[in-house]
């Protein structure tokens, strides 16, 4: 049996509508009305599209009826008329050709023999003057007769009734025209049809315009009709366009055809256009009509071109059309209308041309709208709704109604798509956006029991074969996981089971007695209900965890492979979100293992590392709690929290790199060990010198008790000189010129070295003393002595340069180390000599040199200049960088008053005591006046009562002393508290 043949529903649209446009005769008029109805529903979005198309099937249309009058007479008698009585019987006609075509200026027919009729009418008084007609004249008739070679012609006025008023000799004008030498008259007996001519200049009335011209089907005479450009600009004025709008006919070339505005005046304005010729689109001043003609070049082969262009600084809705009229060159519209005129009547216009659409549509053409209305707007809804899902818009559900059942079903099946992927790309986002793995379990619990229609749900993660209810939500949604206890794999419902070991989504129904063994009585108060259990499994299909589903009625296949698809794309988020909480975790344990590396490397940290990640963390808070003040629009993301905890706790990571001795140097010449010993050891050297010399003067026979007190008084000068130098080495006082100066004199006593100072000592310290001659033995060393073997030179790897890519302003010490015994008493406060305070110092410098180098993602880039910023001062006299308060971020700044009040209230610090809570906010008071930290951070952290929080949480109780902030400009927060 013969299948019938099907065609595509546009062929059966295109059927139906054109078997109704040709029956009423309007298909024309019908796809004009479908375009303007097209036009005008988008005018809001593109109004200029709709002021050039109106314009252009205006032009087409007056040109239309000047084609078909040419033609016409083309086809008549007038064409072999010979004689003025037989031209002026077919006046008639002509007459009724030019009336039907008020573009045509005029119409005329040149002969093969030179002669030439011509029929104008008279409609404006300059008209009249060129003819010199008389007043009643309505026509003017030029008739050209040649015989012999001799030309005679003859003007003829007639009245609106074609009545002669009056007739006039016209000879000379006989003379000098020929039509046969005419372009239009040459061309058109070229072309053998239809032509029009470039512009040219009438020969009549010296005016610019172009003719239509045919010749006749004998090939005897050429009928032209003339229209001058004048009338064309006149109909692009007589167009209702937006204010200052531009509308004008150009030619390919790009000369301004015709213009809807008058043209300058004044006698400035440009020769062309002055004189009635075809000017340059610069000759009106108007920038968009210069920028348009310059582009008709560039215009594709679809003949238009839609944009919106700068010009003259506004802009401005464009549109070029190109217009190919029968038997002549391309003509070229364009149309411009300012941006901010064309948006005021918009809406105005568009309803006014959708309401006149509709009524011209539905009084002719009903049974076309209806057609179309019933075919068409279920699948322009179903093509919106399909476009709103290609832009991943799926706000607006797709209701398709159609009596085409494949239209209905396609509608459905499209709606049923649009949910599908909205539920999907919902619940993917939600859980994406999820970036605490706390949060997710319970964010992906409910999801999956949307998506499944479940009434009640479990999630469980398996840790080897335990099952662990995470989340657990009852039909009021609240979580009751944390009654359900842990059940083994063995003991897990047999859907559970079977689940796990086919990694894939099953349903069942739940009896009594499963629910009872998996302890799901709270869920389900133990009556049966229907299930369904999702797997949860990571890309190497071992087991996460389930999803068990709880619901009234059974789950659709259809929705279950929905759901396990789902889940197996949250398997892979929840991974993910395992491996980055398990390796955030990671990287703070590393974290906290490097601050606590730092801390028990020296007493003198103590719990520093641990501390200040706290206080900062503290003032960060107490910054986004400000209502008023510098701070009140203060917010910290989640991003920034982990940057300022990372920053904290590796603030002083550089300490890695300094060396113990340095940073417990707790006197002058202490280095690995104190050498103060070794000085007291020249000193009992001294002593003993002073005994031998008393027994020696008692051998010689000198007087026992002169030689007694001789030896008594050097003996107590030493002790008092060796008592100075201890003094002077524990550096706990300010050294003044006069101590300096006792010093280097106690420096030039001597004592006798007997033994090689060279044996047993180290290959480096041995190098270094090999710059200079060992000094034969005994010899005699000063007391005190800065030697070169003292000196330890600082090498290419220690230097930073002043151009370093970190930005460090150093002054960098000549020497590492400088361990001259001189060098280092003489340090006028502390125990630091110049090169040991550099390399304390230095640990900032390292600090953010190995930061630097850490690979921190984009959101914790601030991590270096937080952690390493915290020894600046707001003056831009800090360390390393000397920044200023302008160049440190909020969080650095922080940080600087977090390290400076921790280490004054620290009491683990072995090489000083800790100073009470008043002594370190009046100090910090100083720092703050002498703009050392931030003046608004400081008194922010005094008026938020952070100082007091972190005093009663890590400091003694017989360091915390009332404080009253007031006199600090802290405001009255309550920070005080009484001694306990």
């Amino acid at each position: 049996m013969p299948t019938r043949r099907s065609y595509p529903l546009h062929v059966h649209l295109w059927g139906l509508f054109g078997s109704m446009v040709l029956v009423v005769g309007a298909l024309t008029c019908g796809i004009n009305f479908i375009a303007t109805k097209s036009t005008l529903e988008a005018a809001a979005a593109d109004a200029t599209h709709r002021i050039s198309r109106e314009t252009l099937n205006e032009v087409e249309d007056l040109m239309a009826p000047a084609q078909m009058a040419v033609k016409l007479i083309s086809h008549s008698s007038l064409a072999d008329a010979q004689s003025i009585d037989q031209r002026l019987a077919r006046l008639a006609l002509v007459r009724d050709a030019l009336d039907t075509s008020p573009v045509l200026q005029s119409l005329y027919v040149g002969y093969a023999d030179g002669g030439f009729f011509y029929v104008r009418p008279l409609r404006e008084a300059a008209d009249h003057a060129i003819f010199h007609a008389p007043s009643q004249a309505a026509y003017v008739v030029r008739n050209m007769e040649r015989a012999n070679g001799a030309a005679r012609g003859r003007l003829y006025f007639l009245d609106a009734g074609l009545t002669i008023t009056q007739t006039a000799d016209s000879s000379d004008f006989a003379e000098k025209f020929d039509p046969r030498r005419r372009p239009w008259f040459i061309s058109a007996m070229a072309a053998g049809g239809l032509i029009r001519t470039d512009p040219y200049i009438f020969f009549s009335d010296q005016q610019a315009g172009a003719t239509l011209a045919i010749p006749t089907p004998s090939r005897g005479a050429v009928v032209g009709g003339d229209f001058r450009f004048d009338s064309l600009g006149q109909l692009l004025a007589r167009k209702e366009t937006v204010a200052r709008s531009v509308l004008a006919l150009l030619d390919a070339s790009g000369q301004v055809i015709a213009i809807d505005r008058d043209p300058p005046a004044s006698a400035s304005a440009p020769d062309a256009i002055r004189s009635g010729l075809l000017a340059a689109p610069a000759d009106y001043g108007l920038p968009i009509l210069t920028h348009l003609a310059a582009g008709l070049g560039s215009l594709g082969a679809s003949g238009a071109r839609r944009a919106v262009i700068s010009a003259g600084g506004e802009a401005w809705y464009t549109t070029v059309d190109r217009l190919t009229p029968t038997g002549g060159q391309p003509l070229f519209l364009v149309a411009a209308v300012p941006q901010d005129e064309l948006l005021k009547g918009a809406w105005h216009q568009a309803w006014l041309g959708i309401g006149a659409t509709v009524l011209i549509v539905l009084l002719s053409l009903p049974l076309i709208w209806l057609a179309a209305r019933r075919i068409a707007r279920p699948l322009h809804t179903l093509a919106d709704g399909v476009e709103a899902i290609r832009r991943f818009d799926f706000q607006q559900p797709i209701a398709v109604r159609s009596h085409i059942g494949e239209v209905s079903a396609l509608g459905e099946t499209t709606e049923q798509m649009r949910q599908t992927i909205q539920r999907f790309l919902t619940i993917v986002q939600a859980v994406s956006a999820e970036g605490r793995f706390e949060q997710l379990l319970p964010l992906l619990l409910r999801k999956m029991l949307d998506a499944a229609g479940g009434s009640e749900g479990v999630l469980y993660l398996a840790d080897s074969n335990t099952l662990n209810a995470a989340v657990a939500f009852d039909r009021s949604g609240t979580d009751i996981a944390p009654i359900l206890a842990p059940a083994g794999m063995a003991d897990a419902l047999p859907l559970i089971r079977s689940v796990a070991s086919a990694i894939a989504p099953q349903a069942g129904t739940l009896t009594p007695d499963d629910i009872r063994m998996a302890k799901l009585e709270p869920l389900t108060a133990g009556a049966p209900c229907h299930a369904a259990a999702i797997p949860l499994a990571t890309r190497q299909h071992e087991l996460q965890g389930v999803i068990l589903v709880l619901r009234d009625t059974p789950i659709e296949p259809a929705q279950l492979s929905f759901v396990g698809t789902l889940a197996n794309l949250c398997a892979g988020a929840l991974e993910v979100r395992e491996l980055t909480d398990a390796q955030r975790k990671l990287f703070d344990a590393f974290i906290q293992v490097l601050a606590g590396a730092v801390d028990a490397k020296s007493p003198h940290t103590g719990g520093h590392c641990g501390r200040v990640p706290e206080l900062a963390k503290m003032l960060a808070q107490a910054a986004c709690d400000a209502t008023d003040g510098p701070y009140r629009s203060f917010q910290m993301t989640a991003a920034q929290w982990e940057t300022l905890h990372v920053a904290a706790w590796l603030h002083d990571c550089g300490k890695v790199t300094t060396p113990e001795y340095v940073i417990d140097k707790a006197t002058k010449l202490e280095t690995l060990y104190d050498r103060i010993h070794e000085v007291r050891m020249r000193f009992e050297v001294l002593k003993r010198d002073a005994e031998i010399a008393y027994l020696r003067a008692l051998a010689a026979g000198e007087e026992a008790e002169a030689a007694q007190r001789r030896r008594d008084a050097e003996l107590a000068s030493l002790d008092e000189d060796f008592a100075f130098v201890a003094t002077c080495n524990q550096g706990g006082e300010f050294m003044d010129a006069p101590q300096k100066e006792r010093l280097l004199r106690l420096a030039t006593r001597t004592w006798v070295r007997t033994l090689d100072d060279r044996l047993g000592i180290s290959q480096e310290e041995l190098a270094r003393k090999a710059s200079r001659p060992a000094v034969p033995l005994p010899a005699h060393e000063p007391l005190l002595a800065d030697k070169p073997e003292h000196v330890i030179e600082r090498t290419a790897h220690d230097l930073i340069p002043p151009d370093n890519p970190w930005g460090f302003k150093r002054n960098t010490p000549e020497h590492l180390y400088d361990r001259g015994e001189l060098h280092n008493l003489l340090v006028s406060r502390g125990t630091l000599s110049e090169e040991e305070r550099f390399k304390i110092e230095d640990h900032i410098v390292q600090t953010q040199i190995m930061l630097s180098r850490v690979p921190f993602p984009k959101a914790m880039r601030q991590v270096p200049e937080i952690a390493g910023s915290h020894h600046e001062k707001m003056d831009g006299t800090g360390y390393p960088k000397r920044l200023h308060r302008e160049q440190m971020s909020p969080l650095a700044r922080m940080m600087a008053i977090a390290d400076v009040f921790e280490a004054l209230t620290a009491a683990d610090r072995p090489y000083k005591k800790a100073k009470t809570l008043s002594e370190s906010v009046r100090i910090m008071a100083i720092a703050k006046a002498q703009q050392h930290i931030d003046p608004d951070l400081f008194d922010l952290f005094l008026s938020s009562g952070v100082y007091l929080r972190y005093a009663e949480r890590f400091m003694r109780a017989e360091q915390i002393d009332e404080v009253d902030v007031g006199q600090y400009g802290g405001g009255g927060a309550g920070g005080k508290r009484e001694a306990a």
